[in-house]
């Protein structure tokens, strides 16, 4: 299992070079509420040489597949190739909310979406005429796109974000990985299966195939304490536009947690923040975290790997940057197993 880091707001390039320093494989940037992703994956192409990068993720609602493929291009070329491309439906709240975009059949969209970008990615000339993009549009200018020069990588890899089951097999189908959030290492290996479904409609297994849970991170004496940390970010999800059409309050029912779902999203719309994100269930956020002392990081990591995790994507939790980045390097110390001298290896500054 490798490591990977989600890309902090403030502080992003330390994070993003300690991580490349200590070894991690991937930075995903995230896209939403006051940051769009391409401007900080160009700022840290820049700050690094190792270390590949990803979007996690852009919202499909918010960019036409030709510009994604444009984005795409260029941050491949800023990058010397290190791009990766993670992709999202987002949801109702977001798509018709922000956007001003419909949200009805999410997945055909996505289909279509990755479809146009993986032609345009490959040089083709792409026309395009599906349900939700029609390249040209009929009647208007122009015979379709076609991306200018030839890319750095050989090969862009594509990863979906999914939540539930039918959006799981799609990415097993159509995508390269798939990008999770909230995910305890039991909801991955129900993930993995479902991936597999998607996967074997084209005649192929997961062998290739990555499994990137998004995981907070928060190192501490109590996990109770660390917990607090993460609780405000869950409520935030968990509280997005209506609940019946929120992936995040569903998935907080399914685990069993219905009563605080409701409640969460009752303080948090009634603008009792502080309220929502006690109202969050602490065996909720620890089953989808890494909390605690580093042995107990260590244990909760071997879980994730041995639940199907090939890239774990970590998100240290906490406002002192100094801290968020003592936590990937008890995180990368984690997973490296007792060795003293990598260990104090990775500690020199």
């Amino acid at each position: 299992m490798r490591l990977a880091v989600n890309v902090p707001l403030q502080g992003a390039a330390e994070a993003v070079q300690e991580a490349e320093r200590l070894g991690f494989d991937t930075a995903f940037v995230p896209e939403g509420y006051r940051s769009d992703a391409v401007s900080l994956l160009g700022y840290v192409a820049a700050r690094t040489s190792r270390i590949h990068l990803a979007s996690g993720v852009f919202q499909i609602p918010g960019r036409t597949p030709v510009m994604a493929a444009m984005t795409t291009a260029m941050l491949d070329n800023l990058s010397g190739g290190r791009f990766r491309v993670g992709l999202g439906i987002a949801n109702a709240h977001v798509t018709e909310g922000w956007h001003g975009m419909p949200f009805a059949r999410p997945l055909a969209r996505t289909r279509e979406y990755v479809a146009v970008l993986r032609a345009a990615l490959a040089g083709d000339h792409v026309v395009h005429q599906g349900e939700h993009y029609r390249i040209p549009l009929p009647g208007g200018q122009g015979d379709g796109f076609r991306l200018a020069g030839s890319l750095v990588s050989p090969y862009v890899p594509i990863y979906l974000a999914a939540v539930g089951p039918r959006s799981l097999e799609l990415a097993g189908e159509i995508a390269d990985g798939w990008f999770g959030v909230f995910c305890s290492p039991e909801r991955v290996i129900e993930a993995v299966a479902r991936l597999r479904a998607g996967r074997e409609r084209t005649g192929r297994d997961l062998t290739g195939f990555e499994v990137i849970p998004s995981v907070p991170l928060v190192v501490g004496d109590d996990p109770r304490t660390c917990a607090d940390a993460v609780r405000p970010y869950v409520a935030r999800f968990v509280s997005l536009g209506d609940g019946a059409g929120n992936f995040y309050y569903a998935l907080l029912e399914r685990t069993g947690h219905g009563a605080a779902a409701a409640l969460v999203a009752e303080r948090f719309r009634g603008g009792d923040l502080a309220g929502a994100a006690a109202a969050v269930p602490f065996e909720f956020v620890d089953a989808t975290s890494l909390l605690g002392p580093p042995a107990r990081i260590a244990s909760r990591l071997a879980a994730y790997e041995a639940a199907g995790v090939t890239t774990i994507a970590l998100s240290p939790f906490s406002p002192d940057p100094a801290d968020r980045l003592n936590a990937l390097r008890v995180a990368a110390d984690a997973l490296a197993g007792p060795d003293p001298a990598t260990a104090e290896e990775r500690h020199v500054h």
